[in-house]
């Protein structure tokens, strides 16, 4: 059973995620958001920038963790965070994520298209890499599915 306080941090941060994860509908991107955070502190924050910086990359997860980067004392470590994530990492950013050694990751919405954290591929829960971050996924799955479907079908009408 999960510790009372990191179950209340992760809603909080996960909360904090999804008004992060809304403000990509300013530029038309995705609202898909991530958070970075150092005992229950939000270090980094990053929300889905592909159509604003013309960059297939540029992904909620992959710029949290370039900002949290520049902010740690281990260089490219990210040791002792952990990410929250409005939607499950895609292959790209679950590399990213092992490359970085973050030691958890959060996430809301599965996706079963482009999950990697188990739902189509299992980047993160990879024997054979070197680093394997504990993952809980569906805290506030319901909210992040809910911020997508309105953006899509804000799109199709």
């Amino acid at each position: 059973m999960a510790d009372p306080d990191t179950a209340a941090d992760d809603g909080r941060l996960m909360r904090l995620a999804l008004e992060v994860a809304a403000t990509a509908v300013e530029h038309d991107d995705v609202p898909i958001g991530a958070v970075l955070a150092r005992g229950g502190e939000v270090i980094a924050e990053g929300v889905n920038e592909r159509e604003l910086r013309g960059d297939p990359t540029a992904h909620a997860e992959i710029l949290a963790l370039r900002a949290g980067a520049g902010v740690v004392d281990d260089g490219w470590r990210l040791l002792d965070t952990t990410l929250y994530v409005t939607l499950e990492p895609c292959a790209m950013c679950a590399g990213a994520i092992v490359l970085a050694r973050v030691p958890r990751v959060v996430y809301a919405a599965p996706d079963p298209k482009a999950g990697a954290a188990g739902s189509v591929l299992d980047v993160l829960g990879e024997p054979r890499l070197n680093h394997r971050p504990e993952v809980v996924g569906g805290v506030l799955a319901d909210e992040a599915a809910e911020l997508l479907r309105g953006f899509f079908r804000e799109r199709r009408d």
